[in-house]
């Protein structure tokens, strides 16, 4: 079983904040998941509290261990590439 077992007052506080105001859905669900690890909840409830799989969980604890808050966010180029290139762009 693995938890989030260590989180100073000043990182919770900025998770919590992180979870209510973020303009981006993935990442306030990110923080939300690690300060209920944080609680106590198990990988099973976390997995039906956010519809996603052990895996993606797992994922998100690792992020979260090796690079902290930064981990809570998409790195660049992920998603879905755009389909048209500049010079497209500027003929439409």
């Amino acid at each position: 079983m693995r938890f989030i077992r260590e989180l100073n007052t000043e990182t919770r506080k900025l998770l919590e904040k992180i979870s209510r105001r973020s303009k981006n859905y993935q990442v306030r669900d990110r923080a939300r998941c690690i300060i209920l690890s944080y609680q106590g909840f198990s990988i099973n409830q976390l997995m039906v509290i956010f519809g996603l799989t052990r895996k993606t969980i797992y994922n998100w604890f690792t992020k979260w261990e090796d690079e902290g808050i930064v981990g809570l966010y998409n790195k660049k180029g992920r998603g879905r590439k755009p389909k048209f290139n500049e010079e497209q762009k500027k003929l439409i």
